[in-house]
């Protein structure tokens, strides 16, 4: 018989994971999914990852900017990773997640993923070539031969259309 894990008890193992693997020098990567794409996210950058929260819209602002939410007291802009690369926006239910950008950015800010994929150990996964946003750092493929996308979220923070969340 297969145990059974609670979601409480799945995430506080992940959360619990992110903060060893942080930790460490040879750290794995949190993979997401955003529509049909898979992505990495390197764990010295990613904050932590939780379930959506109810989200206040802000007038005037892009279709893929939600709004913000309030996390332990503390407001986060959050924005649909998805419809910002224009693909399909996230869809509501149970499995979508926000990444919460590291504390090294200052930002407060959050990206809406459809879910998280767990995590993954770079030395798995081959490096390939292939057209990439300017906030993508590379390009992997795994054994199954499932693309792989390495977002360099400091390039993302940084780039114009990122910040351009005002009409």
């Amino acid at each position: 018989m297969e145990a059974r894990t609670s979601l409480r008890d799945y995430q506080r193992d992940l959360a619990e994971r992110l903060r060893s693997a942080q930790g460490s020098a040879n750290a794995s990567m949190l993979g997401v999914q955003v529509d049909d794409e898979a992505w990495l996210v390197d764990l010295r950058e990613a904050g932590e990852v939780i379930p959506v929260p109810p989200i206040t819209p802000l007038p005037l602002t892009r279709p893929w900017f939600k709004g913000v939410t309030n996390i332990r007291g503390n407001l986060y802009s959050v924005v649909d990773f998805a419809a910002f690369l224009r693909k399909r926006p996230v869809a509501p239910g149970d499995q979508p997640r926000l990444l919460l950008l590291g504390d090294r950015f200052h930002l407060g800010a959050a990206l809406l993923v459809d879910r998280s994929l767990g995590l993954r150990n770079p030395a798995q996964l081959e490096r390939r070539k292939g057209a990439l946003p300017e906030w993508a750092r590379a390009q992997y493929a795994d054994a199954e031969g499932r693309l792989w996308k390495e977002l360099d979220l400091t390039q993302l923070v940084q780039h114009p259309d990122f910040l351009g969340v005002g009409v």
